[in-house]
């Protein structure tokens, strides 16, 4: 073999084909933090954020909130469990509420449950997304134990202890001794009524297990026009969460006095959970939350006062900036020589 003769590789390269893509050398932008753009930009950020923080307090304070919460109050005898388990004794109960300030229409009623985990594991799975949407998916009730089937063996539409469990406490509101209409329309979400339940699948067997379940359905409307059903089904993430009942749409005056027929009947007592009832008005930012004003407000008054910590820390102790010519991705070629 002639020494001079180059010699092919005969295994081939595995090295990439270069390109400013794999290599990262696309063009991007690379700030230099000086202290007037640290500066400017804390600034900004403040006084961005504290008139949207003192906005969204302001709204929140506006808001007219009513609680009352009735568990204990509406169960006359010690043994709670055996009363609100009773089907034959009388859980209805009257609550009288005089109102602080003028509540402007709608206004939202709520039944607010403590220490109830509808975010536990066991109970978010126990329920049939596919059976809920189409009606020939009734038999589909595997994850739905215990609460599957019936007594008899037959499929429970909706089956799954979410359904089972839903609340059936009823409300009754007089205003000066005068009747209040509870507007029960449009209270759940229209992309769960449109997409998440069926209009052509029907309640079957509903509460016919073998255990107590809540609330019963009406089994000639379909599930999608259920919605005390849909609004239950959407679960909440902490142990005490308000579910929509209704709105009243009419303005209700200071010092008026609300009457408030309770038909106690949901179980809370087994759990040592709560049960109460908000009334509240809306604006702009939704319920009454303060914490996002404060949280505004914290961040904002923060930033600003960040800034000028480094508009004196610059002005007592400056110090020089390096020239930003020497930085690698300022210079056309790299030096690597020693």
């Amino acid at each position: 073999m002639d020494p001079f003769q180059p010699q092919v590789d005969s295994k081939k390269s595995n090295k990439p084909k270069y390109s400013k893509f794999t290599q990262q050398e696309l063009p991007a932008c690379k700030p230099l933090l000086t202290p007037g753009i640290v500066i400017s930009a804390f600034s900004l950020v403040g006084i961005l954020f504290v008139p949207i923080g003192l906005a969204s307090l302001s709204a929140s304070q506006e808001i007219v909130e009513l609680i009352d919460r009735y568990d204990i109050s509406c169960v006359p005898m010690d043994d709670k469990v055996g009363f609100i388990q009773n089907s034959k004794t009388d859980k209805t109960c009257t609550r009288t509420l005089t109102v602080p300030k003028h509540m402007k229409s709608p206004i939202h009623i709520y039944d607010q449950i403590g220490d109830f985990y509808q975010n536990h594991r066991r109970y978010v799975k126990s329920r049939s997304d596919k059976q809920l949407r189409h009606k020939d998916a009734a038999h589909m009730t595997k994850d739905c134990e215990p609460e599957g089937n019936s007594a008899d063996g037959v499929p429970i539409v909706p089956c799954g202890l979410i359904a089972w469990s839903l609340f059936n406490d009823t409300y009754t509101i007089s205003v000066n001794k005068k009747a209040a209409e509870v507007n029960k329309k449009d209270i759940a979400w229209q992309s769960d009524k449109n997409n998440k339940f069926g209009n052509d699948v029907y309640p079957s067997n509903f509460q016919k297990g073998n255990l107590i379940g809540g609330a019963q359905l009406n089994e000639s409307i379909p599930l999608s026009e259920q919605e005390d059903l849909i609004v239950w089904m959407r679960i909440a993430a902490l142990p005490t969460f308000r579910k929509l009942y209704g709105r009243i749409e009419i303005d209700i005056m200071a010092n008026d006095q609300l009457t408030v027929v309770i038909k106690n009947n949901y179980n809370t007592y087994s759990f040592g959970g709560s049960k109460a009832l908000v009334l509240s008005t809306t604006s702009w930012i939704g319920g009454k939350n303060n914490f996002i004003g404060v949280a505004y407000l914290t961040i904002g008054v923060l930033c600003l006062s960040l800034a000028m910590s480094f508009i004196v820390l610059y002005m007592v102790k400056p110090r020089t900036l390096g020239d930003p010519s020497y930085l690698s991705w300022n210079r056309d070629t790299l030096d690597y020589s020693d």
